[in-house]
Parts: structure tokens; C-alpha cells; sequence
């Protein structure tokens, strides 16, 4: 059999790096509608042109491309018919696009087909054998391949160093790849380019989270990449395996020695999704089973659950929804549960079950607790393995009619009301905030309803504000205070609330001047007559503070002064 030219394109590419864009191979093909059968086109290449002929369609819209392995069935000949090289049938030929295994227009030419499919190529000689020819082939000729591709696998350089080759054998599900934080269970058996086996799963497979890593570097880098289900067959440099340390005998298995490259077949068999619930990995939710649709309950949803809840330490305290009792229902961002608990709750669809991890300082905190079949340690970390039942979500201000938005926003503002007076202010911050949204501005009122709209959102922002004074986040005091005096300017309260937050933030002229302003409307106002009084301590204390700080200042200009002019008389001596 003739042997093909020999021309890696990865290298020619290279030298053209810097010149001109051009056409991507395959372009017309693409950009044209599909070719019938029989039908011929011009496929356009970086080193010249080549013609298709379509013999047979194939299956699927998956092209193969350069880097993959593929598996073909041909034919090669001159265009007198005159065979030069044919494969044979019974061993189709087996190479990877791009690598100089075959000549250069072949390559380009395969990268437009699909399983199954058969073409015919006719290549002029600057893509063929070009002036040398080969055996069979004379100098200069144009020549044809008739060509089957019965499959191709695709091949990945994972960090585009040769140091982890991954051949996918079977491609998976459209879920994943997993994330550091995730759980997942393989399957693989690692062998010398001798075949020796130095490790192998058990049947059932390994579980581990992707952050803590398993056997060696490459297995987690090469796990990152897979979908679930994915088989792949991984080619591993001794830089990602165990370099020129190797490892020692495990088991019944034999030792890796130094600068061993590991061939590791691989799949990723399922993936647990951990989520960072509260963004600090103080509440972790590791999803066991997918819920239902993709909606989740949401703050004020209405959620029954059922779970076991116990200690690090397997020991359980509580069963709600087992054994014939009753499942758990509750009101999310209501303090009914632990806080870690309700978060969660919020994350989750209908039907999911999940394992939670919650810190303490989302949990039963520092103290200890007394549960229903066990006492919680304080300080302990416990774990909750929850299946949400059902959960009927707060509707969002779009889903209510006018008057729903209005009923919605007096409930929620005296919510907020009582939350203040038993010293809650974060979660009263949350009602007014959510009292506002559903009679936002952007809300169309009726003439009728707009003075009773305008007085409710009013009074929400500025009971907001008195919250985040108690929070002392004084930016949030100023933002909800503006928003009050952009609707109106002489609010007194608002003005009064913003010169509190101003004198906290330092921002002492600025309070000076909604002073002036709120005395101006309410010249009687005793609370603002006494932060006035305040006020005017500050400002005094912050002139002297100013005078003593420039005094120094110059004190010391006039001290280098005095000394620079001594330096000068001193040199004219």
C-alpha cells in the first residue's frame, strides 16, 4: 500500500499565525446548503482548492475536526481511474486529522463529512503529492479519493500541552461538567504503555468531591471536561501522573515507576452538584436526585418537606415526614426553621432531595439545643437530608392585579412594623423593601389609587431607613432618604434620617445643609433642634482638629524654611 505524505499542518499553520485571516476550511460547504447526492462543489483550503462529489449521505450534522481521530474506508486513484492505493475493507485505516498522516487536501476534505457518508475528492497536486509524486502517482498529477467515514473519535489536548490527551470513546448526557465543589462517581483502570494495570475501580466505582482530587493530577483536570456518561480514554505525561517520584505498590496492584506515562480509561459514571447556598460554604447542598421543571420555591413561598436531620457524627435528632409522621411545612424568610434550612429551601425544585451541610452560625448556633431524639451540641455542624414535597410560590408583583399589589404592600409594611418592635430590623428592612416593590413606580395606578400608592412607598422607604440606621449602614439610610426627598423635598423625617447617617459617614456640611433645610419647613421640630446642637460640637471639634493639623503643617514649612537659608549661608562662608 502507498504510504501517504507526510505533513503536519499543525506546523504550517504556524508559520501563517501572522499573516492575513483567510477562509476557514470547509467554509463554502458550510455557508452553502448541503449537497445532494451526486451533486459537485469546490471546498476552499488554506493551500488551495479541492472538489466534493457526494456519493452517499450521512447521518447526524456532526463534522469531525482537526485533531480527531477518524476511521475511514478508501479508494485512491488518477483520473484515468488508475488505482495507486486502496484500504482494506475487512481493516478500515485509522489516523488523526492534521497530523501529516495523509496528504494535506484529504484532511480538508474529511472535515466536511458525516458519519456514514461517502464522497469523492478530486485534489489538484498542490494539495495532493505536488511535483514529487509519489508511488503510482507521477509529479503534478491531480488525483481522487473516494472516501467512507465509518466513524471518528474525537480527541482533546486538555491544557494544550500534550500533557493529557483525552479520547472521548462515547459522548454523554447534556449534563455537566462537574465543578470543583461537586461529588462524583468513576470508573477507570490505569495502565504502563506496557499494559501493566496499576489501579482499578471496584464495579460499582469510586465517589469523591473534585476539589479533594483521586490517584493522580490528571484524573480531577481531565474530570472537569466530561459530561456524565462520558467514557473517554486519557493519555497522561508523567508531569500529571507522579513525574520522576512514581508511586509505590498499592494493594494487590504494582508500583508506577518514575516517569511512567499512564494510559487511563475513564468514565464519569454521575455528578452530585454541591451548591454554595450562602456564598461563604457555611450551607452546602449536595443535590442527590433533580427536582421537577426548573422553578424553585421562593422568599414567602409556602414549602412542605420531609427530612432526617442529625449530627456529623450519623447520630440523629430529628425526623420530620418518616414513619408515618408529618412532613414539615413552613413560610421561607419567616424564621420558622434554622436559617441555613430556610436558604436552602429556597434553592430547591419540587421533588428534589438534597443533602445539606450547615455551620453553626447557620444552624443551632453556640448553645446547645434540645431536639426531639437527641441534644445538639453547641457549636455543631449538622447535616439534613431534605426532599422537597411541594411548595407554592409568593407571587411576584407582575402576577397581581392593582388591588392584590396594594393589599400585598399594607401586609407586608406591617410585617415589617412588627418585626421592628421586637428589634428584627434586617428582616423589617426586607418587608418594607418588598412593601415598595409591589407599588413601585413603575407600576401603573389608577388616578384613584396613586395617593394612597405614593403614600405607601413613601413610608416604606423611610421605615427602611430607620433599619439600616439601627444596621448602621449609613450609605442605605442616605440612598432610601434621597429617594423620599426626590418625590418630596421638604420631608422632614427624611432629612432629619439623612443628617443622622451624614454625621456617622463624616459628610458634616452636607448634614448642616438638610438642617438648615428641615428647619426651615419645621422651624419647632425639637429632634432636629437637638442634632443641630450635636451637629455644631462635631463641626467645632473638627475646626480645631483642622487648625491644629495646619498648624503643624506650616509650623513645619516654616521649620525647613528657616533651615534651608541656614544651609545657604553656611555655603557662601
Amino acid at each position: 500500500m502507498v504510504e501517504f505524505s507526510k505533513v503536519n499542518i499543525k506546523d504550517i499553520k504556524d508559520e501563517d499565525d501572522d499573516q492575513e485571516e483567510e477562509e476557514e476550511p470547509g467554509e463554502e460547504i458550510e455557508s452553502a446548503p448541503p449537497l445532494k447526492v451526486g451533486e459537485e462543489r469546490e471546498i476552499k483550503s488554506p493551500f488551495g482548492c479541492l472538489k466534493k462529489k457526494l456519493l452517499k449521505r450521512g447521518v447526524n450534522w456532526e463534522s469531525p475536526q482537526f485533531g480527531d481521530e477518524v476511521t475511514i474506508h478508501y479508494v485512491g486513484s488518477l483520473l484515468d481511474g488508475t488505482e495507486f492505493v486502496s484500504g482494506d475493507m475487512d481493516k478500515p485505516f485509522t489516523f488523526r486529522l492534521g497530523h501529516g498522516e495523509v496528504v494535506t487536501g484529504l484532511d480538508h476534505g474529511i472535515i466536511t463529512m458525516r458519519k456514514g457518508e461517502k464522497a469523492l475528492f478530486t485534489l489538484p497536486p498542490e494539495v495532493g503529492y505536488g511535483e514529487a509524486g509519489t508511488d503510482g502517482v507521477p509529479p503534478d498529477s491531480i488525483i481522487q479519493f473516494e472516501v467512507e467515514l465509518t466513524s471518528w473519535i474525537t480527541v482533546v489536548d486538555v491544557f494544550r500541552d500534550g500533557g493529557i490527551i483525552k479520547k472521548i470513546m462515547d459522548r454523554g448526557e447534556q449534563v455537566g461538567p462537574p465543578n470543583d465543589l461537586d461529588e462524583v462517581c468513576v470508573n477507570y483502570k490505569v495502565t504502563l504503555v506496557d499494559d501493566t494495570v496499576v489501579a482499578k475501580t471496584p464495579e460499582e466505582g469510586v465517589e469523591f468531591y473534585v476539589k479533594d482530587g483521586h490517584f493522580c493530577p490528571a484524573l480531577p483536570k481531565a474530570i472537569k471536561t466530561m459530561q456524565r456518561g462520558e467514557r473517554v480514554n486519557l493519555i497522561v505525561q508523567p508531569q500529571y501522573a507522579f513525574g520522576d517520584v512514581g508511586k509505590e505498590s498499592v494493594e494487590e496492584f504494582p508500583p508506577v515507576p518514575p516517569d511512567s506515562v499512564l494510559n487511563i480509561a475513564l468514565q464519569l459514571s454521575a455528578i452530585k452538584p454541591v451548591i454554595d447556598v450562602t456564598g461563604d460554604m457555611k450551607v452546602k447542598k449536595k443535590i442527590l436526585k433533580e427536582g421537577e421543571g426548573v422553578l424553585t420555591a421562593n422568599e414567602g413561598a409556602s414549602v412542605t418537606i420531609r427530612y432526617i436531620a442529625k449530627l456529623e457524627d450519623g447520630n440523629v435528632f430529628e425526623r420530620k415526614g418518616f414513619d408515618g409522621g408529618q412532613p414539615l411545612e413552613f413560610i421561607t424568610a419567616e424564621e420558622q426553621v434554622i436559617i441555613g434550612l430556610d436558604r436552602a429551601a429556597t434553592t430547591m425544585k419540587k421533588g428534589e432531595c438534597a443533602t445539606l451541610t450547615i455551620s453553626p452560625e447557620y444552624g443551632f448556633g453556640s448553645s446547645e439545643v434540645k431536639q426531639d431524639l437527641s441534644i445538639i451540641p453547641p457549636s455543631s455542624t449538622v447535616v439534613y437530608e431534605v426532599e422537597m414535597l411541594d411548595f407554592t410560590r409568593e407571587k411576584a408583583p407582575w402576577e397581581m392585579s392593582n388591588l392584590e399589589k396594594i393589599e400585598a404592600a399594607v401586609r407586608k409594611k406591617e410585617e415589617g412594623n412588627q418585626l421592628f418592635k421586637t428589634g428584627k430590623y434586617q428582616r423589617a428592612g426586607k418587608k418594607y423593601e418588598k412593601a415598595a416593590e409591589y407599588v413601585s413606580e413603575g407600576g401603573v395606578f389608577t388616578d384613584e389609587d396613586q395617593k394612597l400608592v405614593k403614600s405607601l412607598r413613601l413610608s416604606c422607604w423611610l421605615n427602611g431607613a430607620a433599619c439600616n440606621l439601627k444596621l448602621n449602614d449609613f450609605q442605605e439610610v442616605i440612598k432610601l432618604c434621597s429617594k423620599v426627598l426626590d418625590v418630596e423635598s421638604c420631608n422632614v423625617k427624611a432629612l432629619y434620617r439623612r443628617v443622622q447617617a451624614y454625621m456617622e459617614v463624616g459628610e458634616l456640611h452636607l448634614a448642616e445643609l438638610d438642617i438648615k433645610k428641615a428647619l426651615e419647613v419645621d422651624p419647632l421640630n425639637r429632634e432636629v433642634k437637638l442634632i443641630q446642637k450635636n451637629l455644631k460640637n462635631l463641626l467645632a471639634e473638627s475646626n480645631r482638629r483642622d487648625a491644629k493639623l495646619y498648624s503643624a503643617m506650616f509650623s513645619h514649612m516654616a521649620n525647613d524654611s528657616s533651615n534651608a537659608v541656614k544651609r545657604l549661608k553656611t555655603a557662601d562662608d
